[in-house]
């Protein structure tokens, strides 16, 4: 946990270094929803529910709100010692899942149709996804996923995806983690030892090869026992909460991404992948468990 602190908080040092909050920038998230968490500011630009229809932003779980902080918390609440990698990104949650965490395949088709729709309208640049399921073999509704999350990506947007919690066996990456196209990220820390509701957890973060025998994840970041916004702050719950997961290592990716692509608009998603990379950090481990290695943010901004 002290190894976890110690390296978001190298971080943000090189935040501050190169002067970069990622302004501007817009990244969706779909996930399950958002809290109107002090952390937010102003800068959540739209909400969209495709699982109750409700107008209102809100989370009825706290897994979307804790993605969003880590991404783009301003660390209000804690004088910024759990600040977002780009606190001054804009936010544009879509609820996908509902309040058990538990979401249909349509619903993220459905949210991804509309990223690409609304993409100019609210500068979205970065769509993060810590959401997957395993794969099946000849799953029609898998293949409509791939295809939307793909079609994100086609359209120049940097798409952003979680290689789940199923380690650590081979082909445990899920869906739409398979696919070639999207960044892949999965936990460097998954060896620290977690005690959650489903059990013992531990060497969780999901390995490749793919069943098309694609190397994946493509990178990793830390994942285990990471402070972010709490969706139940106000309702006699703390400002924070800790999560571990690769869904948690997922935004820490999403966030120095828009630190990057502020510092430089120009750059596509297929600069942006190869700059990851050539700038992450070996770790000796398998490439199906390391992918290019752990992100290392001062060398990923440091063109």
């Amino acid at each position: 946990m002290e190894q976890v602190k110690e390296r978001v908080s190298y971080w943000c040092k090189d935040t501050n270094q190169h002067k970069v909050e990622g302004k501007e920038i817009g990244v969706a998230i779909l996930d399950t929803g958002i809290a109107l968490h002090p952390d937010f500011d102003k800068r959540i630009l739209c909400f969209k529910d495709f699982v109750n229809k409700q107008g209102m932003i809100y989370d009825d779980n706290g897994h979307g709100t804790h993605i969003a902080g880590i991404i783009g918390g301003s660390g209000k609440l804690s004088e910024g010692k759990y600040a977002g990698i780009a606190p001054k990104c804009n936010l544009i949650p879509l609820k996908v899942l509902d309040k058990r965490g538990n979401g249909e395949i349509n619903h993220v088709i459905e949210g991804s149709k509309w990223i690409i729709e609304n993409a100019s309208k609210y500068c979205i640049r970065i769509v993060n996804i810590s959401v997957g399921t395993l794969p099946n073999t000849d799953s029609e509704e898998e293949e409509k996923l791939l295809m939307a999350v793909e079609n994100m990506w086609d359209e120049g947007l940097v798409v952003v995806v979680a290689a789940g919690n199923y380690g650590p066996k081979g082909q445990s990456i899920t869906v739409p983690g398979v696919s070639k196209k999207v960044i892949t990220v999965g936990a460097s820390d998954d060896k620290i030892e977690l005690f959650t509701i489903e059990g013992r957890l531990k060497d969780y973060s999901g390995r490749g090869p793919t069943k098309e025998c694609v190397m994946k994840p493509d990178l990793v970041a830390p994942g285990s026992k990471i402070y972010s916004c709490n969706s139940r702050y106000g309702k006699k719950g703390r400002a924070y909460s800790c999560k571990s997961g690769t869904s948690m290592a997922t935004p820490v990716v999403s966030g120095a991404i828009a630190l990057l692509l502020s510092k430089y608009p120009e750059m596509t998603n297929v600069e942006v992948k190869l700059r990851l990379c050539q700038t992450c950090m070996d770790l000796g481990k398998c490439k199906n468990q390391q992918g290019w290695g752990e992100l290392c943010i001062k060398e990923f901004l440091s063109i």
